[in-house]
């Protein structure tokens, strides 16, 4: 029992910390793609 909570604990927080890497990447393409709109809105 105690090696099978071991092991659900561990996958959870391996999806859990790539969920978050992922989300921050796609945070930053976004945030570099409102940057090229604003930079082509000024020209």
């Amino acid at each position: 029992m105690n090696r099978a909570l071991i092991v659900v604990a561990a996958v959870f927080c391996g999806v859990v910390l790539s969920a978050c890497n992922t989300m921050a990447g796609m945070g930053k393409d976004i945030q570099r793609a409102g940057e090229s709109i604003q930079g082509a809105a000024r020209r």
